[in-house]
């Protein structure tokens, strides 16, 4: 008997929130499941996207216009990418119909900056396929997604290289 898919959500503000959801998707394709890997605010470049395309059973998504910060965008970036991001987790839905695992990195940030409709991602959370096991990462999630979530993990940051002036390295935070 398949148990219901459950969903995970890593937040918080330390380093290693796309890295556990990466490590989940490795896992379940280890285990011959299908996976969709999907980012917003990322472009497809990140080392472990390099690395999830070469497992057999792993399909990557990603936004092709407007990547990066939220705050860095013009207004005419920000409505691109709330329609591109909104097309982006429709196509990830879809995808996501025959997968076993589908990871939605960075989808709390994207419904925090009203580029994804928190409603859209609700809806298909209530309503999900049976079986789908759902991801999503990202900063301060709302209480709904919190109270929807089967698995919460908070990743706090104490102390971060960042700090100290050392920008992110290839293969460690990207």
């Amino acid at each position: 008997m398949e148990v219901q898919g459950l969903v995970h959500l890593y937040c918080g503000d330390g380093k290693g929130k796309t890295t556990a959801a990466t490590g989940l998707a490795v896992r379940a394709a280890g285990a011959g499941k299908k996976v969709v890997f999907t980012q917003f605010f990322k472009n497809g470049n990140s080392s472990e996207v390099k690395s999830l395309k070469q497992l057999k059973g792993i399909t990557t998504l990603h936004c092709k216009t407007i990547p990066g910060r939220f705050k860095n965008m013009t207004p005419e970036q920000q409505a691109q990418a709330k329609a591109d991001y909104s097309e982006l987790l429709t196509e990830a839905i879809k995808t996501a119909e025959n997968a076993d695992l589908l990871v939605l990195d960075e989808a709390v940030s994207a419904c925090n900056h009203g580029i994804i409709e928190e409603k859209v991602l609700l809806d298909f959370l209530i309503d999900r396929p049976e079986g789908l096991e759902v991801v999503l990462t990202g900063r301060n999630p709302s209480r709904q997604l919190l109270e929807l979530a089967d698995y919460v993990s908070e990743i706090r940051k104490i102390k971060h290289p960042f700090e100290k002036g050392i920008r992110a390295r290839r293969g460690i935070e990207f």
